[in-house]
């Protein structure tokens, strides 16, 4: 039962400021007071008691402070805005209209007057308000209920105390005991035993909607409802037999014009002089506007303000059901179906979709949300079918028993085709594209967090094959995408804690079989995984921005080492070093200064320095982009074309880069690995050579792994070349010890 405004005297907050963490509120700080000033005059006029504007306005500053001390922490935590929800309630926001007010205010102004003190993408920030406004109403509504269930209690209590009364004034008065059976504003009724309903107050009347007497005479049997709970009625037959002295139940009942009631219902027998069952008397209590109130408050925390979608909490709800037991989401859950205990899940997120709200702005994203949202919807036709809403531009749609294993596939391809056709906003057309990762399973298998993790990876793998498409789960690719990210995560501690090394590879000049160089390989000594190779790490530190201190260390690694071999060369001749730079170094503004600084620092001459760029890396590239390597070039330092011959670039382009040399690509020469060698490979070679001799380019090969292959190699006119057949990487000792010995299973 809501509370009713009082007449008293107003008041005073000034005993009972609400507990609600450590939150920094300072009464000077003016974000906070305009921001508590707003709030106030929104929610102000719903209070149930009378408190001054000005009071009630410095009450809201500490909850403000709570709100923007959770919107800024990180990690994210929403809970503290549940307690704020709650200190509302206690500052006297019982009233059906206060939580609009106050939700209305945190989604207006609440990133407005408190936005975080360090860069937050607004995507996120607009999440956390959201996601703090849930926590609040949550916070509210319990709070409200609480409220509403200890003023129920009390009102019980002077009802029962009133009822003892009047047991004890039948001895003495009957008059006594109707005056307060009519009086009390409790719903009273008295039945025999059989069910006849003997009598009613005036009361209980006004709650069924009928005037006179209409409910007296009726039986209690014809008083159903089809959302009784179902023990209901075993009390009731267990208190008329007297196996029992009291129930307690909320029950509904349909009033005289077809309209429901819902009542707080306490029955108690009545026994005679002997003990035996005589009447029942029943206490009825209208709690109606409060269940409306609850599922509007149930409604608001379980859906998605923008879309009107279910929002993540309710999702995770049907999700943990269908898990656990293979329930239906639909209303008939008690039927056992084919299927039953299995589920399918959809999750999708658009492609592209941050391009709209940094191009056209959040509002036109917003609005496309919503027509993605109702087409979407439109594609869950059936009752075990939920589509949610996750939040940004993240979308999920879960099947519950589905009746053939393909029918969560059968979804995604609605849902795709859905979207194929563009939204139309402001005279534009928005082409919208998805991906989509399908998990299908049965239920008990995997827990929510795993089962939305398998989607995750999945959806993710449909956005790197081109998007627009969906993808099914599988094991074997969650295990690979769940090591890569534990690979990721470990990548700044394992530089810190120098689990990264250097093995060399020797580069041999082809005309006398002398050792000219070596090429800088990175390894990684994982504590768990053993040595990996490039190939496991060098993608993750390009995709973390890792890649450029870790670059700066087999720099300086390299530098350092190639000045010592200078230092014990017999014949004082530098030998060379090549190091690999990747596209994030390339595009680092610091490239130049770092590479300056480690040559200064190992004292190497420039020229003893080479730096391997991939030809994909530099197709394309303008003269702002090939100044970096200009500027090395132009201090000494070779620059090496990589993998040449795999980037279909134009021979001409040669010209205008700022290489010194063309590492041959190893699928050029595969067919001279024995003999006669194959006349189509050794006509490329030769054509490449002798271009880059034109173009006074040294030629490198790699991958040379047979004594043959190096033979054709140097007739062909090729300066250096490495592979297994000379040496294997190693450590910088072995520099100069060459296998020559073939390893190609030919």
């Amino acid at each position: 039962m809501l509370p009713v405004k009082q007449t008293a005297s107003p008041v005073s907050y000034a005993a009972r400021e609400p507990a609600i963490g450590t939150a920094r509120c300072d009464l000077r700080d003016d974000r906070l007071r305009r921001f508590a000033a707003i709030w106030s005059r929104a929610v102000h006029p719903t209070l149930s008691a009378p408190v001054s504007r000005a009071e009630f306005e410095r009450h809201l500053v500490p909850l403000a402070a709570v709100l923007r001390d959770a919107l800024h922490a990180r990690p994210f935590d929403p809970r503290p805005a549940h307690d704020v929800g709650a200190a509302l309630v206690a500052a006297h926001c019982t009233e059906p209209e206060a939580l609009p007010q106050i939700l209305g205010v945190i989604d207006a102004y609440l990133v407005l007057y408190l936005p975080p003190g360090h860069p937050m993408p607004a995507e996120e920030s607009r999440a956390r308000c959201s996601r703090l406004q849930h926590a609040v109403a949550a916070g509210f509504a319990q709070a409200l209920a609480e409220h509403a269930r200890a003023e129920e209690e009390a009102a019980t209590k002077a009802a029962r105390a009133a009822l003892a009364e009047a047991e004890r004034a039948l001895h003495t008065s009957e008059a006594r005991f109707h005056a307060v059976f009519e009086d009390t504003s409790v719903g009273v009724g008295i039945a025999d035993v059989d069910g006849r309903i003997i009598d009613v107050n005036g009361a209980l009347q006004g709650m069924f909607g009928s005037p006179g007497r209409k409910v007296t005479g009726r039986n209690v049997g014809e008083l159903v409802h089809p959302d009784d709970a179902p023990e209901f009625w075993s009390l009731y037959r267990e208190l008329v037999r007297g196996d029992r002295d009291h129930y307690r139940v909320e029950k509904p009942y349909y009033r005289s014009d077809g309209s429901v009631v819902w009542t707080d219902m306490s029955v108690t027998l009545l026994r005679d002089a002997a003990g035996e069952p005589q009447y029942q008397l029943a206490l009825m209590e209208d709690i109606t506007e409060r269940r409306q109130l609850h599922a509007r408050l149930r409604y608001e925390a379980t859906h998605d303000p923008l879309t009107g979608l279910p929002n993540r909490t309710l999702f995770f709800e049907r999700l943990d059901q269908a898990l656990e037991t293979g329930a239906g989401t639909g209303p008939d859950t008690d039927s056992v179906e084919e299927g039953a205990g299995r589920f399918g899940l959809c999750y999708l997120d658009l492609d592209g979709f941050k391009a709209v709200n940094d191009s056209l702005g959040h509002a036109v994203g917003d609005r496309l949300l919503v027509a993605v949202a109702e087409r979407l919807r439109a594609c869950a036709t059936g009752p075990r079918e939920l589509v949610a809403r996750l939040g940004g531009d993240e979308f999920v749609a879960l099947i519950t028993g589905p009746s053939a294993p393909g029918e969560a596939t059968a979804l995604a391809r609605r849902m795709l085709a859905a979207l194929a056709e563009p939204v139309h906003l402001d005279g534009r057309d928005l082409s919208v594209r998805a991906s989509i990762g399908i998990v299908d399973g049965a239920a008990g298998e995997l827990g929510a967090a795993e089962v939305l993790r398998s989607a995750d990876i999945t959806m993710y793998r449909a956005k790197a094959a081109g998007g627009n498409r969906y993808e099914l789960a599988d094991a074997d690719s969650d295990a690979r995408a769940i090591a890569r990210h534990g690979l990721t995560n470990r990548l700044p501690a394992a530089l810190d804690n120098g689990e990264f090394f250097i093995e060399y590879q020797p580069l041999v000049r082809l005309e006398d079989g002398t050792v000219r160089g070596a090429e800088a390989l990175v390894r990684w000594l994982h504590p768990v995984h053993g040595v990996l190779g490039p190939d496991r790490f060098i993608p993750l530190a390009e995709s973390t921005g890792l890649i450029v201190p870790l670059g700066r260390w087999v720099l300086a690694e390299a530098a350092r080492q190639a000045r010592s071999w200078h230092t014990d060369g017999p014949d004082g001749t530098p030998f060379r070093v090549n190091v690999n730079l990747s596209p994030s170094q390339l595009r680092y503004p610091g490239l130049v200064a770092d590479t300056v600084a480690v040559l200064q620092d190992a004292g190497l001459d420039p020229s003893a320095l080479c730096l391997e760029v991939t030809e994909n890396a530099l197709i394309g590239a303008d003269e702002e982009e090939l100044r970096p390597l200009r500027q090395l070039a132009d201090l000494g330092v070779d620059i090496a074309l990589d993998d040449f011959g795999t980037g279909y670039s134009n021979l001409s382009y040669l010209r205008r880069l700022p290489v010194s040399t063309l590492k041959l690509d190893r699928s050029f020469t595969r067919g001279m690995q024995c003999a006669p060698a194959d006349p189509v490979d050794v006509k490329i070679v030769e054509g490449i050579v002798s271009l880059a001799h034109t173009l006074d380019l040294s030629v490198t090969v790699e991958g040379v792994e047979t004594g043959t292959q190096a033979d054709h190699l140097r007739l062909l006119g090729c300066d250096t070349a490495q592979g297994w057949y000379y040496a294997r990487p190693g450590p910088p000792d072995r520099l100069h010890t060459l296998s020559l010995a073939d390893a190609a299973s030919v």
